[in-house]
């Protein structure tokens, strides 16, 4: 199975779809609720998957869910061999995305450059354009 085959790409959906359902049932309390699967890469060979988590929150969070997920390990790989029938189910390896994060706190500059313009258009007597 080639890395982009359209087969590839539905096991990365159907992977994803049951490990944001997972996630949810894990008791751990370090794992934040807020926290979601953004992307998931399943090998060819069906033997490793590396899933990218985003947590809503601060470090605390961020490094709580992590150490969650990564102890819950046995329980998640088990119930996605549960829900999702593959020939192997792979070994999973959680990797933080900050992608969202990262965006927000884009947009959250885009906004303030915004703002201090608009001030200094006013200041200067210029009018919007």
């Amino acid at each position: 199975m080639r890395k982009n085959s359209a087969k590839n790409n539905r096991i990365n959906g159907e992977v994803q779809r049951a490990l944001s359902s997972i996630i949810r049932e894990v008791k751990d309390p370090r794992v934040s609720p807020l926290t979601s699967v953004t992307d998931v890469f399943v090998s060819p060979d069906l033997k490793t998957c590396k899933a990218y988590i985003s947590v809503l929150g601060g470090d605390d969070e961020i490094n709580g869910t992590k150490k969650g997920l990564d102890s819950a390990k046995g329980f998640v790989r088990r119930e996605l061999a549960r829900i999702v029938n593959l020939r192997n189910t792979p070994e999973i390896e959680f990797i933080m995305d900050g992608s969202i994060a990262y965006g927000v706190d884009m947009s959250k500059k885009i906004d303030d450059v915004m703002k201090h313009d608009e001030e200094s258009r006013r200041v200067r007597g210029e009018e919007d354009v």
